[in-house]
């Protein structure tokens, strides 16, 4: 499994933990020495990678049989080039799980507002609330790269 954009690696370190063999990418260097340092400390065997989908593919990466990018699109200026780069990391068949935040009044009072500035558990500015996605544009985004979609029973968005 890919896990795009893993940050410090709690969803890679669930996966592993469960059987995956997991490869981590990210952007930020400073993050993967966290997650690096961390899985290691915990007997896990996560190759964590520095870059972006793009560069994965250029290099001649891909054919993962699952690919997760988690609260990452609402950090990228150009869905449908993301998604399009998922697609292709992805085996033919495979599915590309996404999460993000919902752009309502009320994530930007609970995601932006309380955790970066009321209970300081993210850097200020790690948000722009205008980039947080609606379902629709998501759809949008991916079913555009001739991808199905669909939200899984059970998810919620915040509303």
């Amino acid at each position: 499994m890919l896990d795009v954009g893993c940050g410090a690696g709690l969803a890679s370190e669930a996966l592993a933990r469960a059987g995956a063999s997991v490869t981590g990418l990210d952007a930020a260097g400073s993050a993967l020495e966290a997650a690096r340092a961390h899985a290691a400390a915990g007997g896990l065997a996560i190759d964590y990678r520095e870059g972006r989908p793009e560069d994965l593919l250029a290099a001649g990466g891909g054919g993962f049989d699952a690919v997760l990018a988690l609260e990452v699109i609402e950090h990228v200026a150009d869905r449908e080039g993301f998604c399009r780069h998922l697609a292709g990391l992805v085996k033919p068949g495979g599915p590309v799980f996404l999460s993000t935040l919902n752009r309502t009044p009320r994530s930007w009072l609970m995601a932006k507002f309380g955790a970066e500035y009321l209970l300081r558990l993210l850097p200020v500015g790690t948000h722009d609330w205008r980039m947080f996605v609606r379902p629709a544009e998501l759809g949008r985004s991916y079913g555009r790269r001739g991808c199905g979609w669909r939200i899984s029973p059970g998810c919620r968005w915040i509303r």
